[in-house]
């Protein structure tokens, strides 16, 4: 992931059966918690050509 721009920290992946709501909200809180930490990524940021 890194080789394409995103940090490993950004991924996450999880098992989460439909029958365990408690479940995917206590994954989806850390994973939005951890990701938010990180800040924005800058790395896939388009910038605007200058025009002369």
């Amino acid at each position: 992931m890194d080789y394409m721009g995103i940090e490993k920290d950004r991924l996450h992946m999880s098992w989460v059966s439909s029958a365990e709501a408690t479940k995917f909200i206590d994954v989806v809180t850390r994973v939005t918690d951890a990701v938010r930490a990180l800040g924005p990524n800058t790395r896939f940021v388009k910038h605007q050509a200058k025009v002369a």
